[in-house]
C-alpha cells in the first residue's frame, strides 16, 4: 500500500471503517500465513546418477500437529471430464476442467491442509513443504489458489517439467494463496523443486543428475538464470519485482539469491530449518561439517553412492551421535520431542521413498516405500503406484469422497479403530516413545529384518513379474497386487506382535 494512498484513507473520516477492515484482513492474512507455514514437511531429491539404482528419488517425511491425525491413501482412476467442465476450488470459484484426469495414488493427513502427496498413473511423484515468503502485498485473480495447487498437477502432468510448467501457469493466471510453498516434483528422467512465494511469483530448477537437494520449510534456490531453460523456469520479473519492492538493491547486495531475497528473514536463517540440512547433508556425504557450514541448493555425490537404507536412515534420524541430539543418546527420554527440531518427530505421519526406476514395465517400473506414523519405529513396505486396488484397512475416506472433495477443506479426521492399519502402527509409536532407550532395540531390529527381506525377496520376484506381465498383464496384475498386499499385512502382523510385547514389559 502507497503512502499516499494511506493519506488519501486517514482524510477521510467516511473511509475510516474501510481502512480499519483492511488493516484487520492483513493481520488476519499474515497470522494464516504463520499457521499454516509451520514446519511440516522434509524432503530429499537424488539425480538418477546420484543412486545405486540408478534412478531418480524422492524421499520425504510429511509432519502436522495435533490429536487423533493420522495418514489416509486413495487409489484415484482416471476421469473424462465434458467440454466446458470446470473444477470448483476451496478459494477461487471456478477454473476450467482438462478433458480427461489422470489416476494417482494419493497420500494425505485428513483435515490438515497441503498435506498430501502424489504418484500419478505417468509416473510423476509430488510432495511439498511450507515455507514462508516476505510477500506483504501479493496479488490474487479472485481469491488466489491453494491448496489444490498439488493435485491440478497430478492430474494433468505427463511429466515432472510439465507439471511445473502447470503449475507456473496457474499461479501467473490466479497468484497463490498461501504465504509459500516447495514442491519437489520428480520422474524418471529428471526432478525439480518449484518454490512458489505467496501472489504470482515462482521459480524451478531442476536438480543435477549426479547430485542430492534437500529441503526443510525454506526456499532453497539461489542462484536463478531463467535463460537456461533446460533448468530453470520462473516468472520473467523475479528479480525486476524484488528490486521494485526495495528486498534487492544488486549494487549492495550482489548476485541475485532467490532464497535470501523472497524469505521472511526468520525462516531463511531459522534453526529449525538449518539443523535439519545441515544434518542431512552430513549423513549423505559422509562428513562432519559444522552447522554454519553453508549448504547448497544441491551437493555432489559420489557415483551412484546413495542406497534406498540411507534415504531411511536420513529419515529417521534424530541428531544421534551429535551434539545437537538433546537426549544423551535415549538417557533423557524420547528424541522425538525435544526443543531441536528433529528429522523425525513426534509429529510426523507418514514417510516415504520414491523410485522412479527406467528399464522396467511399466506396473512395476516406480516402487514406493511407505511407512505410517514414524519411520523410526515403523517399517517401510514396497507399493506400487499402479496397483489397482489398497489392502483392506488402509483407506480411510472413499475414492468417491476424495473427488467430491475439490471445493472443501482436508475433510475432519474421524476416530480410528484397530480395523485400520494406521491404528497400529500409531500405538506402537507412542509405546516406544514411553521408553525409548530400551524399546526402540527390539523394534528397530523387528523392522530391519523385515525390510531387507522385503527388498531381497521383491527383486527375486520382480523377474518373475517382468515374465507373468509379457504372459498374460491381467493375470499378472492381481498376482503382483496380491503379493504387495501380503507384504502390507505381514507388516502389520509384526507390529501387533511388536506392541504385545512392549505392553507385557
Amino acid at each position: 500500500m502507497k503512502i499516499t494512498l494511506v493519506y488519501d484513507i486517514l482524510r477521510s473520516m467516511s473511509c475510516m471503517k474501510q481502512f480499519v477492515l483492511m488493516f484487520v484482513c492483513h493481520i488476519f492474512l499474515a497470522v494464516s500465513f504463520l499457521l499454516a507455514d509451520s514446519d511440516n514437511g522434509f524432503t530429499i531429491i537424488v539425480g538418477k546418477d546420484a543412486g545405486d539404482a540408478g534412478c531418480v528419488m524422492v524421499a520425504h517425511n510429511e509432519d502436522a500437529a495435533g490429536k487423533n491425525l493420522y495418514a489416509d491413501v486413495q487409489i484415484i482412476p482416471p476421469a473424462a471430464h465434458i467440454r466446458g467442465a470446470v473444477v470448483a476450488l476451496k478459494k477461487n470459484p471456478v477454473i476450467p476442467q482438462v478433458t480427461m484426469t489422470l489416476g494417482f495414488l494419493r497420500m494425505q493427513i485428513p483435515g490438515i491442509d497441503s498435506s498430501d502427496s502424489y504418484v500419478n498413473r505417468e509416473g510423476v511423484v509430488i510432495t511439498s513443504n511450507a515455507c514462508k515468503s516476505r510477500e506483504d502485498r501479493p496479488e490474487f485473480t479472485g481469491n488466489g489458489i491453494d491448496l489444490l495447487l498439488i493435485r491440478l498437477m497430478a492430474e494433468r502432468a505427463s511429466s515432472a517439467r510439465e507439471a511445473v510448467e502447470i503449475a507456473g501457469r496457474l499461479v501467473e493466471i490466479y497468484g497463490y494463496y498461501a504465504s509459500g510453498r516447495s514442491f519437489a516434483i520428480a520422474d524418471a528422467k529428471e526432478a525439480w523443486h518449484l518454490q512458489i512465494v505467496s501472489g504470482k511469483h515462482w521459480v524451478a530448477q531442476r536438480v543435477p543428475d549426479d547430485q542430492v537437494a534437500v529441503v526443510a520449510n525454506c526456499y532453497t534456490i539461489e542462484t536463478v538464470n531463467l535463460k537456461d531453460k533446460n533448468n530453470f523456469l520462473g516468472s520473467e520479473d523475479l528479480v525486476d519485482y524484488a528490486v521494485k519492492r526495495r528486498w534487492y538493491q544488486p549494487d549492495r547486495d550482489g548476485p541475485f539469491n532467490f532464497s535470501r531475497v523472497y524469505s521472511t528473514l526468520d525462516n531463511w536463517d531459522n534453526r529449525k530449518n538449518i539443523l535439519r540440512r545441515w544434518r542431512a547433508f552430513n549423513l549423505i556425504t559422509n562428513k562432519k561439517n559444522k552447522l554454519d557450514y553453508p549448504i547448497p541448493f544441491a551437493f555432489p555425490v559420489s557415483k551412484k553412492s546413495i542406497t534406498l537404507f540411507a534415504l531411511f536412515r536420513v529419515l529417521r534420524d534424530h541428531y544421534e551421535d551429535t551434539e545437537y541430539d538433546l537426549t544423551d543418546n535415549y538417557k533423557k527420554g524420547s528424541p522425538n520431542s525435544t526443543t531441536n527440531r528433529t528429522i523425525c518427530t513426534d509429529t510426523t505421519r507418514y514417510s516415504f521413498i520414491a523410485e522412479l526406476r527406467i528399464g522396467f514395465p511399466r506396473e512395476i517400473a516406480n516402487r514406493i516405500w511407505v511407512a505410517f506414523r514414524r519411520p523410526d519405529s515403523n517399517a517401510y513396505s514396497p507399493w506400487y503406484d499402479f496397483m489397482p486396488v489398497l489392502p483392506d484397512g488402509y483407506a480411510v475416506e472413499s475414492a468417491g469422497a476424495t473427488l467430491k472433495s475439490y471445493s472443501q477443506q482436508s475433510p475432519p479426521p474421524v476416530t480410528l479403530t484397530p480395523d485400520y492399519a494406521y491404528w497400529h502402527y500409531a500405538k506402537l509409536s507412542e509405546l516406544v516413545d514411553r521408553d525409548y532407550k530400551v524399546y526402540i532395540k527390539p523394534v528397530t531390529k523387528e523392522w530391519d529384518n523385515f525390510e531387507d527381506y522385503a527388498l531381497k525377496s521383491l527383486k527375486k520376484m520382480e523377474k518373475e513379474f517382468d515374465y507373468l506381465l509379457k504372459t498374460d498383464k491381467r493375470v499378472a496384475e492381481k498376482i503382483i497386487t496380491n503379493y504387495i498386499h501380503r507384504l502390507e499385512y505381514r507388516k502389520w502382523f509384526l507390529a501387533i506382535q511388536l506392541t504385545q510385547q512392549l505392553e507385557k514389559k
